[in-house]
């Protein structure tokens, strides 16, 4: 019996140990189903927002740039180096004002004389027109009385071979008279082209309209024209002046929304390079036959700013939004609170704890949610979103009990008012 009592010791011991080993492992297993396993039974919680009265816009965007910003430049062809400068940043100067003057290098003198020679060239040739426009005309005219002193006066009819050489010499004489015509015009834009490029290599720069002058680039002893000295017709800015009138810029709409856009709309207008101002203006300018560019349709529409500022310059990149529809006083909600369910656009509304599904009627559409006409009223809480459960991540759509609806597109409106519990 006494070899017996150790035996039972040892069993005893060993049993406690499996003993213990069992209930740890049973209490992890419980805690590891517990934390990962059990269903949750935490109720869904809800992000709501207040219906609220207020303005609503409706709008269209695109993109573009800046066509004119009211500064035309003071260019040069002229090579060679700066004798003086007359003008100053700042300073208000006429059409026509000196702005500097060039001492002109062999090829700056050059192609002075060549644009010179161009000019006289083209004066020759005006006058030659003219002259034969004048000379045409008188023998129109006497072709024109011979007809009426002739024909005419002794009754001839039309099929008489008097009338019809007398009318057709009149009528060749008036065709001769309307292409000299023409010809005269021609010969007086050939001159005034001429007479740009003489005034482009002139060793006196100029101002070429009135207003501020700006940005002045060059100073006494300075070369110019190197790089410009080799190009026909290659220009170099000296300056810029600043004139009164307001900007345009273009910007291309899509053809979904370029049927919206009339003339007169109101806009407004942001710039890349000046991201602290918001401008001001309207559409003056529709151009709806549209340019296709890889297969995608634009359609270039012209805004007129309101103001200028000293930092907008041709070309920089720019986008508009085109006021369509204003609202005032109207009552709105949060776009993503509405769904549209079998045609038709419902909400859920949060009353006393309980969610209700209501049938309403929209408007407007824009930044600031959606306009209601009919179906909530001022101060009731709608449903935005989803907030998810205890213990699982992300959010879902408040009209999972819909079916899977898809919900509108637009912005936020409204304000948050917290979460709220499903009871």
């Amino acid at each position: 019996m006494d070899k017996l009592r150790p035996l039972a010791g040892k069993l005893l011991k060993n049993n406690r140990k499996l003993v213990f080993l069992v209930a740890l492992i049973a209490i992890v297993g419980y805690l590891g189903w517990h934390r990962f396993i059990r269903p949750s039974t935490q109720r869904p919680q809800y992000q709501t927002a207040q219906v609220e009265r207020g303005t609503i816009v409706s709008s269209v965007s695109a993109s573009g740039q800046i066509l004119s910003s009211g500064v035309v430049n003071v260019t040069t062809n002229a090579s060679g180096i700066i004798k003086r400068t007359f003008v100053s940043d700042g300073e208000k100067v006429a059409k026509g004002t000196r702005i500097a003057e060039i001492e002109l290098d062999s090829v700056g003198q050059q192609k002075n004389a060549s644009a010179w020679s161009s000019y006289l060239s083209a004066k020759n040739s005006l006058d030659s027109a003219s002259t034969s426009f004048y000379t045409l005309d008188s023998q129109m005219w006497a072709a024109n009385q011979k007809l009426i002193k002739d024909a005419v006066a002794r009754g001839l009819v039309a099929e008489d071979p008097t009338y019809i050489q007398e009318h057709d010499d009149w009528l060749a004489a008036e065709g001769k008279y309307k292409n000299q015509k023409n010809t005269v015009f021609q010969s007086q834009a050939a001159l005034n082209n001429a007479l740009l490029g003489y005034q482009q290599s002139s060793p006196i720069v100029t101002a070429p309209m009135s207003g501020i002058v700006e940005n002045i680039t060059i100073a006494p002893g300075m070369t110019i024209g190197q790089s410009t000295a080799t190009s026909e017709g290659a220009r170099e800015t000296v300056a810029v002046i600043r004139v009164e009138g307001k900007p345009l810029g273009s910007f291309n709409f899509s053809e979904l929304d370029i049927k919206k856009l009339k003339i007169g709309q109101k806009a407004t207008i942001t710039v890349d390079a000046i991201g602290d101002k918001t401008f001001t203006g309207g559409v003056v300018a529709l151009d709806k036959i549209g340019q296709v560019v890889s297969n995608v349709t634009n359609y270039p529409v012209i805004i007129q700013l309101d103001s200028t500022s000293i930092d907008l310059l041709p070309n920089m990149s720019a986008s508009a939004s085109v006021i369509i529809e204003m609202k005032d006083n109207v009552i709105i909600v949060p776009t993503q609170a509405v769904q549209s369910l079998n045609d038709r656009s419902v909400v859920r509304v949060l009353k006393r704890g309980k969610i209700e599904q209501k049938v309403i009627t929209t408007g407007v559409s824009g930044d600031q949610g959606i306009e209601i006409v009919t179906g909530l009223a001022e101060g009731d809480e709608v449903i935005i979103g989803m907030q998810g459960t205890t213990g699982q991540q992300g959010s879902s759509s408040p009209f999972g009990s819909f079916g899977g609806g898809v919900f509108r597109s637009g912005g936020l409106g409204g304000s948050s008012r917290g979460v709220i519990m499903q009871h």
